[in-house]
């Protein structure tokens, strides 16, 4: 399973790499004289990126519930990004731009609970599963990851030559999402705090089911020139929605995907 992990990884990050060589093809032959379609977009104040990268955050709440006592571990899973945008310059500084985002967000988490109101599948002494919905204490492991097809509208600002500025709401669409976890080294009481007291040393969660399939938030980033066609960049996503549908109460607090995009880009 972990192999077969490795070569899906591998794979993505393969197809990546043969798409910006794809699309440098043509470009590099600039030298020799621009496409046409290049040059008319030019001169109509158009440009055309492709852009790679790394999403790294997690989903959290904001702020820090005090019924999370502690992080014991964290972990930013390989989560990567495929975007494509077309920018109009309206000003010699500034510009409108927008694209398509292919990106997946992902985490796992290991921490310390108190009065963690909850739903579980516990498993019992005698191998059964019972479901219960309470406030736990103990210990949970959580994993996300989501993939979205994101579309980006923002503003940008040149500063100077180099270096860019941007800004401005992005819609995300949920493709595929998966928010799963266990619970362990811990009790729960059923319902409320004053509840039955129920042993957990092994119970499973799954709220994958109850994922919003629309996001939307906040994008704030800047983009560094580094030659002519290559820009280094970073972007910060911070969701302003909750992850979760509304009604949803299996966790007592809401969640929103906060996560950093670094990478690079090919400028046509």
């Amino acid at each position: 399973m972990k192999w077969r992990w490795f070569v899906n990884k591998q794979q993505t990050i393969g197809g990546i790499l043969l798409l910006l060589c794809l699309a440098a093809g043509p470009v590099s032959a600039q030298e020799f004289g621009e496409d046409k379609g290049l040059v008319w977009s030019k001169l109509k104040g158009l440009e055309y990126r492709l852009k790679a990268g790394l999403n790294i955050g997690g989903t959290a709440p904001l702020p820090l519930p005090v019924e999370i006592r502690k992080i014991e571990g964290y972990n930013p899973l390989l989560s990567v990004s495929i975007e494509g945008n077309v920018v109009k310059r309206i000003a010699p500084k500034w510009a409108i731009l927008t694209g398509v985002r292919l990106e997946n967000k992902g985490m796992s988490t290991k921490a310390r609970v108190k009065n963690y109101h909850i739903e579980i599948d516990n498993r019992n002494n005698d191998g059964s599963t019972s479901h219960v919905t309470g406030v736990f204490t103990g210990r949970v492991k959580t994993k996300v990851r989501n993939s979205y097809v994101s579309i980006p509208l923002m503003v940008a600002y040149k500063p100077a030559p180099r270096w860019e500025i941007k800004m401005g709401p992005y819609l995300s669409f949920l493709t595929n999402g998966t928010f799963n976890g266990n619970a362990f080294d811990g009790y729960i009481r059923e319902n409320d705090p004053t509840g039955e007291k129920i042993e957990v040393t092994s119970a499973v969660y799954d709220f994958s089911g109850e994922l919003k399939r629309v996001n939307w938030g906040i994008n704030l980033g800047g983009e560094w020139r580094a030659y002519r066609h290559l820009n280094v960049y970073t972007d910060l996503a911070w969701g302003l929605n909750p992850v979760f549908k509304k009604g949803f109460e299996s966790i007592a607090f809401n969640l929103y995907p906060i996560y950093a995009n670094i990478g690079f880009g090919y400028v046509f």
